[in-house]
C-alpha cells in the first residue's frame, strides 16, 4: 500500500485492473494482471504482479509505465 502511495497508484485502479484485465500472463511463481490506463490523458501500462500460490493471494507489486510496447502482448 505504501509503494501504491507513492507510485500515486490508488486502490480503485488496482481493483479495477484485477477485475478486468487487459491481458493476463502466467509465470512460473506469480501472474501479471495488466491493462492500458488513460490516466491524465496520457495512457499507461498498470502492471500487477500476484502470488497465486498463497490463499488469499498476495499482490507483490504494482506499478505503471509508459512502455506500452515492451511489456503488453499482442494487439491492443
Amino acid at each position: 500500500m505504501e509503494q501504491m502511495a507513492l507510485r500515486g497508484i490508488s486502490h480503485a485502479e488496482v481493483m479495477a485492473v484485477l477485475r478486468a484485465p487487459g491481458q493476463v500472463i502466467r509465470e512460473v511463481n506469480y501472474v501479471i494482471f495488466q491493462s492500458v490506463v488513460d490516466d491524465g490523458g496520457q495512457r499507461f501500462l498498470f502492471r500487477i504482479f500476484v502470488n497465486d500460490h498463497r490463499s488469499p493471494n498476495l499482490v507483490i507489486t504494482v506499478y505503471k509505465t509508459t512502455k506500452i510496447n515492451k511489456y503488453y502482448e499482442g494487439e491492443i
